[in-house]
């Protein structure tokens, strides 16, 4: 249900593509310069955005859509201490 509900992109963000990571590091330096933002700060900036977009998009670091307090990871880690999700695979139909 986690899976097909927030289409996670990775397991954890070991598991993100490179391109994909230097793609959303340059989005968040373009919005905060976009913003207005001082040019020495933009790479913090991004970095923080790169963590968020972790957060939001990686399976172990999302919310768990039944209890928003805790992480699909923490989650896990309450029901079993050894439980952990080693691969998933989502399919969609007609994109």
């Amino acid at each position: 249900m986690q899976i097909a509900a927030m289409a996670p992109v990775a397991l954890d963000k070991d598991g993100v593509d490179a391109e994909t990571i230097a793609r959303e590091i340059e989005v968040g330096k373009d919005q905060a310069r976009a913003e207005g933002k001082a040019e020495e700060m933009l790479e913090k900036i991004a970095m923080g955005k790169l963590n968020k977009f972790y957060k939001e998009n990686t399976l172990l670091n999302q919310e768990f859509i039944n209890d928003s307090k805790v992480s699909v990871r923490e989650y896990l880690q309450k029901a079993d201490k050894d439980l952990t999700v080693t691969t998933f695979k989502r399919l969609q139909l007609g994109a």
